[in-house]
């Protein structure tokens, strides 16, 4: 089926930098949007970043995260600047794929990588 691995997350000060990153793969026919969504302890699932219309942002992170994709290795990258502990979170990886002609879109997602933002 479809797998997607993320990496990148981890430890950092305030006003530090994190690079998270999501490799899809497996049975993949097509593969169209492709984004980022956190979840801090007690607090719903969020969306942060999009690669849909060219890039959409959570207003919280705008001018700080940065989301780009290599379309070639089915990778979305979410660089992170200027983090701040309300950042912290589990980050996931998701991405919509068809996995045959003709199938319907779906949603597929990884299994998370932590972000924790402290001194």
């Amino acid at each position: 089926q479809v797998q997607l691995v993320e990496s990148g997350g981890g430890l950092v000060q305030p006003g530090g930098s994190l690079r998270l990153s999501c490799a899809a793969s497996g049975r993949i026919f097509s593969l169209n949007a492709m984004g980022w969504y956190r979840q801090a302890p007690g607090k719903e699932r969020e969306l942060v970043a999009t690669t849909t219309n060219g890039g959409r942002y959570v207003d919280s992170v705008k001018g700080r995260f940065t989301i780009s994709r290599d379309g070639a290795k089915n990778t979305v990258y979410l660089q992170m600047n200027s983090l701040k502990p309300e950042d912290t979170a589990v980050y996931y990886c998701n991405a919509v794929i068809r996995t045959y002609w003709g199938d319907t879109s779906k949603d597929y997602w990884g299994q998370g990588t932590q972000v924790t933002v402290s001194s």
